[in-house]
């Protein structure tokens, strides 16, 4: 079957409307196997950063703070000579995103490579994230049932991550905490797939501003017309 060129605009009752990719001189073919390398770059990339030593951390783009009211509440601690204890919890809740985030690696690069046709175009033609938009919303719910986990057996060792819960339950009946913020481990997750999301949404962009600097022809082809 003859792939479409994008080299024509679409003719309309005798209108002529402009679509830049129709004019950028490749095919559906060049923007499915674009995307889907895209896809996998910045999955592969943002795996790799996040998930090593101090991939959370250190990286105060998305190092794990605890919550609003809590963090408030770990002042007091560190006022009465538990800081060590804070510290501990907080670099656990960071060492179990770092734990976590390999795992999303084949799920990552599975959804890239299964990309349909019609969706890798809508991509092309989106904004800056489009790619990253995507994976969110193919990928979000069950990286959460698969990090969770992991996360769970990490914070678990850690002597205030029960207390942490207790004082979270107490705080979201008053109103104070809501959603994730309630359970530490469902706080790490959600706070580990925002990390990734957003690594891997900075690769995207850094793609589309620089197809020429990532070296492969293709991705210029598509992404730099």
């Amino acid at each position: 079957m003859q792939r479409r060129q994008f080299t024509a605009g679409v003719f309309f009752t005798g209108w002529v409307f402009a679509d830049p990719l129709w004019a950028a001189g490749f095919n559906e073919a060049d923007a499915a196997q674009a995307v889907r390398a895209a896809m996998a770059r910045g999955a592969n990339a943002a795996v790799a950063l996040l998930g090593r030593s101090d991939g959370f951390l250190a990286n105060p783009k998305v190092r794990i703070p605890l919550p609003g009211v809590l963090a408030d509440a770990a002042k007091m601690l560190k006022a009465v000579g538990q800081q060590q204890r804070v510290d501990e919890l907080i670099t656990a809740m960071n060492r179990a995103a770092e734990g976590a985030v390999p795992q999303a690696r084949t799920l990552l690069v599975n959804t890239a490579k299964s990309i349909s046709v019609d969706d890798a175009i809508k991509i092309v033609r989106g904004g800056d994230t489009s790619v990253t938009d995507y994976f969110a919303g193919k990928t979000r719910a069950p990286l959460t049932e698969q990090f969770l986990p992991i996360v769970t057996r990490s914070t678990e060792k850690v002597a205030l991550a029960d207390k942490y819960n207790a004082v979270a339950g107490k705080a979201a009946k008053m109103g104070l905490l809501k959603g994730d913020e309630v359970n530490l481990e469902r706080y790490v997750t959600a706070k580990s797939l925002h990390g990734l999301y957003l690594m891997i949404g900075e690769e995207e962009r850094a793609i589309r501003r620089d197809p020429v600097g990532t070296g492969s022809a293709l991705l210029r082809k598509v992404f730099g017309a």
